[in-house]
């Protein structure tokens, strides 16, 4: 058991090896750039027009 425990060790070691790393502080920035550009397009900060909100039920117009 000690065998394929080692063997499962060293294959995490090999994967992580071949991994690109990234500092912390390249990936926040990476992040931000990334938010602020799709900024714009985001409905949650830029909210939904009236008539392009599909979840809005429909308005009906009946005459009496």
């Amino acid at each position: 058991m000690t065998g394929s425990l080692e063997l499962g060790v060293a294959q995490q070691l090999w994967l992580k090896a071949g991994l690109n790393h990234v500092n912390v502080s390249q990936a926040a920035a990476d992040l931000k750039q990334f938010c602020l550009q799709i900024a714009q397009h985001d409905s949650l900060l830029t909210g939904v027009s009236s008539s392009t909100n599909s979840f809005r039920p429909q308005k009906v117009c009946s005459f009496l």
